[in-house]
């Protein structure tokens, strides 16, 4: 040992004696617990939890400058070396009781913050969470700022490198984080800043013990060393390889919190990556502890019918499905719209370029084959009109069924602006529409023209849809019918499902109007009823949850009609 000393003494030459003492009376002065420390304390306190309430780094910067705690942390260090007991009481009473005054003063003007009508506090600044998490890299900072702040401490010359010195070991902020967290009863911000405080704090003395050492200051007694090593030098190893577990703890931890949030925003990205005009804006998560997700997205979105229920069923299965994992999604949608003052703007209020997608509020018949009845409607009977028929269509489109071949696995199916094109809007199986004959065929697959129940057109695979033949014999039309609530505080809406007992649809409230199909089913020791929903879409309802309407002609002229209202359940016979 003595001989790596003396190798180190060749290097950095060690202090005179006079020189020693010189550094040794400098900071029994600055370390004693007197006025001048606790007013430079209650300053920079206050300096520092506004800078941290307000989130401004210039201001925590500030009070970085004025804080005097490096001060008693060198006095414990040279105290430590030397053997000086009267110092090290001074040093280590400066640094308890300065503590204790900023963390209290923290607190107390925090709390005042939080009370007053300022709302400042509402969420956690960034420079406060900042300091909640501290990591390996702190305690390297740390150590490297101890050792310059005692060698600038003992060389005259280099007193200009201090006011940079403690801003690189950032004492005070540490401080009145935990005062904010007390405050604010967020223990996690408290806890962690408590962590960084003591790690700069045993690194600082740890660092100032060796540079100390090096520089030529001795214990006076020999009982004080062990193996040629001070044994304050050792305790403080000690201490700072303890600090070190904890932080490699946590850094192990955010290392693996990060690599999952990049996992979880490339998963998001590439589902909605495959619906044409959405960005994403934010995305925040959460992990629950049984391995689910609960996720908020908000994105932009140019187009109104660009993310719709089914769309927004279909991004959660994808994201679940790269994930492995069961996501809860919600997203809110924010509408964007792109407006040159050189283009005017149209007669129409759609923002799409196609007239397929909606409806536009022309005056115009919409120019299709299908919106004009035939010339066979005129009397005429010229043959030359007459002669020939369409070849390719039929004058009135189809009623038609989206029927998919697995249900179970495949809920819905793509209905696309044009053969292949973008994705308008998914369908489910069973939903009903119209066929318009159009067909085109892209490679093995062919695209059929369809227009929903809302009238909006759009193309899809023509392997899933299947023409509807009216067979009146089969089942009588269906009758109008009602949901019928009976306790709606308690029960606001009832459920619609795919099939009785089955996946829900949707939810229905009181008094939504729907028909009634005449076949039921028994499943779950309940009485399923077949319904045709608004929009086209077959449903089952609990039965007892469905009345019909029943018109009977009024006595009096004036009146139109009364409605009688009989349940589901004996409807039909």
């Amino acid at each position: 040992m003595s001989a790596t000393l003396v190798r180190i003494n060749q290097i950095v030459e060690p202090l005179a004696e006079e020189e020693k003492v010189t550094v040794l009376e400098g900071l029994r002065q600055a370390s004693s617990p007197h006025f001048d420390f606790f007013l430079l304390i209650v300053l920079s306190a206050t300096i520092a939890t506004l800078g941290l309430i307000t989130d401004s780094a210039a201001v925590i910067i500030g009070a970085m400058l004025v804080a005097p705690l490096m001060s008693p942390i060198l006095g414990v260090s040279i105290a430590s070396i030397t053997g000086d007991q009267t110092l090290f009481q001074r040093a280590a009473t400066a640094l308890v009781q300065g503590a204790i005054v900023a963390v209290l003063l923290a607190t107390i003007l925090s709390w005042l913050t939080n009370v007053l009508p300022f709302n400042i506090l509402e969420g956690l600044p960034g420079e406060v969470l900042a300091r909640t998490r501290p990591s390996p890299f702190d305690l390297i900072i740390a150590l490297a700022g101890g050792g310059a702040a005692s060698y600038a401490l003992s060389q005259k010359q280099l007193s200009a490198a201090l006011p940079g010195v403690a801003i690189a070991t950032a004492l005070m902020p540490p401080l009145c984080t935990i005062g904010i967290g007390v405050s604010l009863a967020e223990w996690s911000v408290a806890g962690g800043a408590l962590l960084l405080f003591v790690t700069n704090l045993a690194a600082i003395g740890f660092a100032g013990i060796i540079v100390f050492f090096v520089l030529g200051f001795r214990p006076d007694i020999h009982q004080q060393t062990w193996r040629g090593l001070p044994r304050s030098l050792v305790v403080a190893a000690i201490l700072v390889a303890l600090v070190s577990i904890p932080l490699v703890a946590l850094t192990v931890q955010f290392v693996q919190e990060a690599q999952q949030s990049q996992t979880i925003e490339a998963a998001v990205q590439g589902e909605l990556a495959e619906i044409e005009g959405v960005d994403l804006v934010s995305l925040s998560w959460n992990l629950n502890s049984d391995e689910s997700i609960d996720m908020d997205l908000t994105v932009r979105s140019l187009s109104s019918s660009a993310l719709n229920y089914n769309t927004t069923l279909q991004l959660q299965r994808g994201i679940a499905t790269r994930l492995q994992l069961t996501v809860a999604l919600v997203v809110d949608v924010i509408p964007e719209a792109r407006l040159d003052p050189l283009v005017p703007p149209t007669s129409t209020p759609t923002l799409e370029p196609t007239p397929t997608i909606t409806a536009g509020p022309t005056p115009t018949p919409t120019p299709t084959r299908t919106s004009t009845p035939l010339p066979t409607l005129t009397p005429s009977a010229t043959p030359t009109q007459t002669g020939t028929p369409l070849p390719t269509s039929t004058p009135t489109p189809l009623q038609a069924i989206v029927l998919l071949p697995d249900p179970t696995e495949q809920g819905t199916i793509e209905l696309r602006r044009s053969p292949g094109g973008a994705i308008l809007d998914t369908v489910i199986h069973e939903t009903h529409l119209s066929l318009l004959f159009d067909e085109v065929a892209i490679g093995d697959t062919v695209w059929v023209h369809v227009r929903l129940v809302d009238g909006r057109e759009g193309w899809v695979i023509s392997d899933v849809v299947a023409a509807v033949t009216a067979t009146p014999t089969v089942t009588p039309t269906p009758e109008p019918a009602v949901v019928i609530i009976p306790d709606q505080t308690r029960q606001p809406s009832v459920a619609v499902r795919r099939s009785p007992a089955g996946p829900i649809l949707e939810f229905v409230p009181h008094g939504q109007e729907l028909a009634l199909y005449f076949d039921e089913a028994s499943q779950n020791r309940s009485l399923w009823a077949h319904v045709l929903l608004t929009d086209g879409r077959d449903a089952w309802i609990d039965a007892q949850f469905v009345a019909v309407f029943t018109l009977t002609p009024s006595a009096t002229p004036t009146a139109t009609e009364e409605v009688t209202i009989t349940p589901a359940a004996t409807a039909g016979g």
